[in-house]
């Protein structure tokens, strides 16, 4: 699904009045939700990407050290361009923090895209290592925001 089909099926969503809506295609699937005063919300689930594997690329010693022990976690990606963010809005607390337990499912972050908020679920349960993105700072499709300790 491309950007103009995407900002087509949200207009239509937010035009039909209803409260919410869920799309699936191929691997793809997106919930637009519009809320009080029209606000769309829409909501996508996480890539997650294997961890770095350092044997695939030349390292200095102590980055290959740290890389092996990253190894054995699961990295946990953004799925799209936009505006990362760790709390629901300002006045709430993060969604994780590290050492926080998660479960398939769970929203990990919100990730601002065009006005629209999305909330980002996890697709792995286990524990938080390590938060890799900077809260409020924009972020590239697949680009590592998590690692995360498989259960």
């Amino acid at each position: 699904m491309d950007l103009k089909d995407l900002q087509n099926f949200i207009r239509f969503v937010v035009k039909s009045g209803a409260q919410e809506v869920s799309l699936e295609k191929d691997d793809f699937k997106i919930t637009v939700k519009t809320g009080p005063e029209g606000v769309v919300y829409a909501q996508a689930p996480m890539a997650v990407a294997p961890a770095y594997n350092p044997s695939s690329m030349p390292a200095a010693a102590d980055q290959s050290a740290e890389a092996d022990d990253n190894s054995r976690y699961v990295t946990v990606t953004a799925p799209m361009i936009g505006t990362f963010y760790r709390k629901p809005s300002p006045d709430k607390p993060v969604f994780v923090n590290v050492g926080d337990v998660l479960t398939v499912g769970q929203t990990v972050c919100v990730i601002e895209a065009m006005k629209l908020f999305n909330e980002i679920e996890c697709e792995v349960s286990g524990t938080v290592v390590k938060i890799l993105a900077d809260d409020m700072k924009p972020v590239e499709y697949g680009q590592p925001l998590f690692l995360v300790d498989p259960a």
